[in-house]
């Protein structure tokens, strides 16, 4: 739901009723992931997608239902189908299963304050139950990363056991279905969860302020990233010379690395080519738990990188984790090329793909997602 935060804001602000479907479940070569959503309001105003257009019809026919008939939150699934010309179903031969409730605003203030700390950027889940007791489906749960949550599941039980795992993928910023219960010690009754996230965009760090890093700067805030240029020298590290850097630095590598905020989710792109820099610097992001490292150079200066973490005595697990020579090879030589060729790299090793042609493989397009971190079920 939060693709569509916004609207759906304004309608909690005034108080508008309107019917919410979710993606629950996906299988196979769905176009879009769980979580996302489309909602309807009393006017018959349509916000938001779940298929990229082959259900859409049939799923705002069934908000309209809901909204002028009332009734539980009900699923309704969706599968391949060429059946007929105009037959319902998803062209991509995957499977979704749908989640359609309506929401009353005035029921559920609590809604309208996670939306709110969506749009200002704040970190928060929405935890919403998509299987379980009856009474218990279509209920939602504001969680933000520190404090109280608010709202409630049904109980202090079941909000309890919901709040650490949610508070788990909130840490990634992952959107996922979660099984929590069963267990007479913490929830007895079993529920499906489904963990709507919202994190700040993820970081890229790129370290080296030359023309490639000016190029990839502008790829990487198009894919959502929040970049950082990071370089020693103040002469070259100017925001005339990086308009699309959210954020320049003049510091030596390894020492703003050190000191600044990662996590699972930061991309670090190392692109001076320089042992003096290169160094210290892949010493440090190589034992961070980042998402992905990299680093820009000739075979020869890879080799010789390799050789100097060796020396100073970086495991080779550690090593194991470095993209060097960086990006994948599309034959790349401009600067927006390479940069092309970096985030591809990224995009790949942050979703399990081969970076091959897809027309080199067969089976499904869309991979599953990665294992989920450890869940506690328990704070």
């Amino acid at each position: 739901m939060l693709n569509i935060a916004d609207t759906l804001h304004q309608w909690c602000r005034r108080a508008r009723p309107f019917a919410l479907a979710t993606v629950s479940q996906v299988s196979g070569s769905a176009p879009l992931p769980v979580g996302t959503a489309l909602a309807v309001d009393a006017d018959g105003t349509a916000v938001g997608s779940i298929s990229g257009g082959c259900v859409e019809a049939a799923v705002y026919d069934v908000c309209q239902h809901v909204l002028a008939h009332g009734g539980p939150p009900s699923h309704t699934s969706f599968g391949y189908s060429d059946d007929e010309a105009f037959a319902v179903g998803l062209t991509c031969g995957g499977e979704i299963e749908v989640l359609v409730q309506r929401v009353e605003p005035t029921a559920e203030p609590h809604l309208a304050a996670a939306l709110e700390a969506v749009l200002a950027g704040r970190s928060c889940a929405v935890a919403q139950v998509i299987d379980g007791p009856g009474e218990l489906i279509g209920r939602t749960l504001h969680i933000p990363d520190a404090g109280p949550h608010d709202g409630t599941l049904g109980g202090e039980t079941e909000d309890k056991v919901v709040v650490a795992p949610a508070r788990a993928l909130l840490r990634v910023g992952r959107t996922a279905r979660v099984e929590v219960g069963g267990d007479a010690d913490t929830c007895p009754r079993n529920l499906t969860v489904l963990v709507h996230a919202h994190a700040p965009r993820p970081r890229m760090l790129i370290f080296g302020a030359i023309d490639f890093a000016a190029a990839l700067s502008e790829v990487g805030r198009f894919l959502g990233y929040h970049v950082t240029v990071c370089d020693a020298r103040p002469v070259f590290a100017t925001p005339a010379r990086f308009p699309h850097a959210d954020e320049i630095v003049t510091d030596w590598p390894h020492r703003y690395l050190a000191a600044t905020e990662t996590d699972a989710r930061t991309a670090v792109c190392v692109l001076t080519h320089d042992a003096k820099f290169d160094i210290p610097l892949l010493r440090l992001a190589l034992a961070l738990p980042v998402g992905y490292v990299g680093a820009m150079g000739s075979r020869r200066t890879h080799s010789h990188r390799i050789g100097l973490l060796r020396e100073i005595g970086v495991p080779e697990e550690q090593l194991a984790r470095l993209h060097s020579p960086i990006g994948l090879d599309l034959g790349a030589r401009t600067p927006e090329e390479v940069a092309v060729s970096i985030t591809a790299e990224i995009i790949a090793h942050a979703n399990r793909g081969t970076g091959l042609p897809l027309s080199y493989g067969t089976g499904r397009i869309h991979r599953p997602a990665q294992p989920l971190p450890h869940l506690e079920t328990a704070p």
